[in-house]
């Protein structure tokens, strides 16, 4: 009877051993790390590296690995099936693309924030332009490809509306995105550049000298959505709805974002 009862007691004790490391197994596997790619516009650069600090700090097992670009040139990579699990658009229409496409799901996208388009100039040159009204003074403008760059798209609406664009086309230096934009201002290589208010706050080297009214141009949103060939869909989601939170977006107005 012993001898039976010994039996038993060694087995119970192999089998909680036994289940004892599967649960354990079970919580490292489920803190495997994981690493999420996020197709950035540019300008969203400096908020997102901060806010991704802070995320990090609280979920170790997570590391964000960012493709920072224009809008447009994001959209084709993810389009020809380039490895992205979010994509963060400065440009409705090319985020729009990917949801038409199947790329995204309406569901899992949302419009996150917002900016406003201005008229920068290097900070410690003699440019002549002091506003949109005298632009036509200087010689080159920098601003971003218009079929490719938002910043660049949003501008060209404000000139047109200001019945500038046919006055300085012929001196615009068109820039990849808007932080190319912003190099040639900084480095005294135009006379004015048009950017985004965001861009141009982080920057030391340049002035804002207007903003483009809000009726010159389309609203500036910046959707955010998962990319349905995501790999770590959990962990996208959690992001996801991370970028979303109070925390995250006190982020997003600190550098000049606002929210909608």
């Amino acid at each position: 009877m012993f001898k039976k009862y010994s039996i038993f007691i060694a087995a119970l004790t192999a089998f909680l051993l036994v289940a004892g490391c599967s649960s354990n197994q079970s919580s490292t596997d489920s803190e495997k790390k994981v690493t999420l790619t996020i197709s950035a516009a540019a300008s969203a650069q400096d908020a997102l590296e901060e806010i991704q600090k802070n995320y990090e700090k609280d979920h170790q097992h997570i590391t964000i690995q960012d493709n920072y670009g224009s809008s447009g040139a994001l959209q084709k990579q993810i389009s020809q099936g380039a490895g992205a699990d979010l994509f963060f658009s400065a440009a409705e229409d090319k985020f729009k693309k990917l949801v038409d496409d199947g790329d995204i799901a309406k569901k899992d996208s949302t419009e996150l924030v917002g900016n406003e388009i201005v008229l920068v100039v290097p900070k410690n040159g003699d440019s002549p332009v002091t506003s949109f009204s005298n632009l036509a003074e200087s010689e080159k403008i920098a601003l971003g490809t218009p079929e490719s760059v938002p910043a660049g798209a949003y501008g060209k609406e404000s000139l047109t509306k200001l019945s500038l664009w046919d006055k300085v086309k012929d001196k615009i230096v068109y820039g990849k995105d808007v932080r190319q934009v912003l190099s040639y201002v900084e480095t005294g290589n135009v006379d004015a550049g048009v950017v985004y208010k965001t861009d141009a706050l982080v920057s030391k080297k340049v002035n804002i000298v207007d903003e483009a009214k809000a009726d010159t141009h389309s609203p500036i949103v910046y959707p955010l959505g998962i990319v349905k060939d995501t790999k770590h869909r959990k962990e996208a989601k959690e992001f996801y709805e991370y970028l979303q939170s109070d925390e995250a977006m006190k982020v997003f107005e600190k550098y000049g974002f606002t929210a909608e």
